[in-house]
């Protein structure tokens, strides 16, 4: 089923500069893999060496926060939106 990945500008570069990606996937996990497939390298941007999202990326389903729902087993529909957004730090 195709969702709608958004893509940060700091990581459009492994994107060929797309801000929206459409990835078939039941389920975050499985488009974070589809992401990987069509871009080598952005997996680990996302994910740590234990597969969970890093601690600086957020990850929306719909503007809801995955941490909030099924993290990565969070199911998606037909014509949902995931958000990837870096975490900001400052002073």
């Amino acid at each position: 089923m195709p969702v709608n990945v958004r893509i940060p500008t700091p990581l459009r570069k492994l994107t060929n500069e797309q801000e929206l990606v459409e990835v078939s996937a039941t389920s975050v996990a499985g488009a974070i893999s589809q992401l990987q497939r069509l871009f080598p390298g952005i997996q680990d941007r996302l994910v740590d060496e234990a597969g969970q999202v890093r601690r600086f990326v957020n990850v929306y389903v719909n503007e809801e926060d995955i941490r909030f729902l099924q993290d990565q087993d969070t199911p998606l529909k037909d014509g949902d939106e995931i958000s990837i957004i870096p975490a900001i730090a400052g002073g």
